[in-house]
């Protein structure tokens, strides 16, 4: 199942860096980017599924717990920069320093 296999890779994900949607499908060989970002919507494994550490290709913080804006991304930015994730302006600073490729 989709789903299983994205948060066997998003446990992957070290604290301090990120991944993003694409990068977790290439690895699949799907480009259902978007299935990826429903499965984690769904994640009945946080925190041990880090799902808060994937994030769009362009950069920009995406959505957390099913919404792109409000509290939960206020509170999914705040779990990145405790793990020294810097953000400016909901984007990833130093982006491709912090990327996780699998």
């Amino acid at each position: 199942m989709l789903s299983e296999k994205v948060y066997g890779l998003c446990k992957k994900i070290p604290e301090g860096k990120i991944s993003t949607y694409r990068e977790i499908g290439k690895k699949l060989n799907t480009k259902a980017y978007r299935a990826v970002g429903q499965a984690l919507k769904r994640n009945p494994y946080a925190p041990n599924v880090p799902c808060h550490r994937v994030v769009s290709s362009s950069g920009k913080i995406g959505g957390f717990k099913g919404k792109t804006s409000g509290k939960e991304i206020q509170e999914k930015i705040k779990l990145l920069e405790k793990e020294g994730i810097k953000i400016k302006n909901n984007k990833i600073v130093d982006f491709e320093k912090v990327l996780f490729k699998f």
